[in-house]
């Protein structure tokens, strides 16, 4: 199961690497112009009309006519300034407190991980396999670079600083008060039998999956296909097992696990079910019924109380970036951008002006 991650990793890398390349190939030809600097560097109007033109496409592939694509998108063009500032705050502060090192050991562990699991000998073989795709692996590099700066910081900076800093007692109070939140959830117990798509025909790997599912289902040994049939890199270790998990646990990795899993009784295995790598065979080992009597883990409690938390406190860190920036935004994109740009900094202002009004009232009585 701790691979059905590598699913969401092809997904992301043909998804978003292929809008990049599409948006190479049709890129508008435009007058460049400087949108915003931020501090030494600079948005530009070329940068904006890329991701611009990357969100069309992306709202036509889910359906939508390119005509209400564009007009939904420019409708957005000043929240998609504003991000792409706060971005480079972001990616400019990765480099102060220097995580360059730590973003690119996460990018060669990924793309070896990708390696593996496609059974190639090098990352050679793996560029090569990608470029015959039209997947350029310099953009897909540089895509996690950008992403996992921004994720990293935003984790060091504030999140852990929010996670560590609860007291005990804070914790506790947090608990008392939400007990029925805290309850045990049901969990699964499974084992797989994966069959990976890369080089086969992807009819010949269904109709195979289709019939070790019937042969499973015919009394087979399931350790024995797994470990004669399955795909995964440790398979001969693991044999088959995956570990146990919950189903929201199984959300966070795919959608599409949740359905099978959920109708599929203890012992019993799965229908085939299609990733965008392969096809997965699942069996339930076992199943724990979830208990209505509340458990206090600290670990879990500390979680809940930081996701509540996180979204206020990144927002307020980003501003507290934006003060200690210098941002000049062009004249003309101003008026539009500047008041989504600097929102949370006129709630602060207008709630001290309004504190500073009660307290001058209060003195004056």
């Amino acid at each position: 199961m701790r691979y059905f991650n590598s699913a969401i990793l092809l997904i992301a890398i043909l998804f978003l690497t292929n809008l990049s390349l599409r948006a190479q190939e049709t890129e508008l030809k435009v007058v460049d112009e400087v949108i915003a600097q931020v501090n030494d560097n600079v948005v530009t109007l070329s940068g904006i009309k890329r991701q611009m033109k990357e969100l069309v496409d992306t709202l036509v592939e889910q359906g939508k006519t390119r005509e209400q694509a564009e007009a939904e998108v420019n409708g957005k063009q000043a929240e998609l300034i504003a991000n792409i500032i706060n971005e480079e705050m972001l990616l400019q502060k990765g480099k102060e407190i220097g995580i360059e090192s730590d973003v690119d050991a996460e990018i060669n562990t990924r793309f070896r991980e990708k390696m593996t699991e496609l059974n190639l000998k090098s990352i050679d073989k793996l560029y090569e396999m990608m470029r015959t795709s039209n997947i350029d692996p310099d953009q897909v590099r540089e895509m996690w670079r950008r992403q996992l700066t921004k994720d990293m910081v935003l984790q060091r900076e504030v999140d852990a600083k929010v996670y560590y800093g609860w007291t005990a007692k804070e914790i506790k109070d947090y608990y008392e008060k939400n007990k029925a939140t805290f309850t045990k959830p049901e969990t699964v117990t499974l084992s797989e039998i994966f069959l990976s798509f890369a080089g086969r025909d992807e009819a010949a790997v269904k109709a195979k999956a289709a019939e070790l599912v019937k042969q499973i289902r015919g009394a087979a040994d399931f350790t024995k296909l797994a470990l004669e049939n399955s795909d995964r890199p440790d398979v001969q270790q693991s044999k088959g097992k995956a570990g146990t998990f919950t189903l929201a646990q199984v959300k966070a990795i795919s959608d599409k696990l949740v359905a099978p899993i959920a109708a599929t009784k203890a012992g019993g295995v799965t229908e085939p079910i299609a990733l965008e790598e392969g096809m997965e065979i699942l069996r339930v080992d076992e199943r724990v019924a979830a208990s209505s009597e509340s458990v206090f883990n600290e670990t879990e409690v500390r979680q809940a109380m930081t996701y509540e938390k996180i979204p206020d406190e990144r927002r307020k860190y980003l501003g507290t970036l934006r003060q200690d920036a210098y941002i000049k935004i062009n004249d003309t994109y101003r008026p539009m951008v500047a008041p989504l740009l600097f929102a949370e900094e006129r709630k602060t202002e207008v709630k001290k002006t309004n504190d500073k009004k009660t307290d001058d009232k209060k003195s004056n009585k």
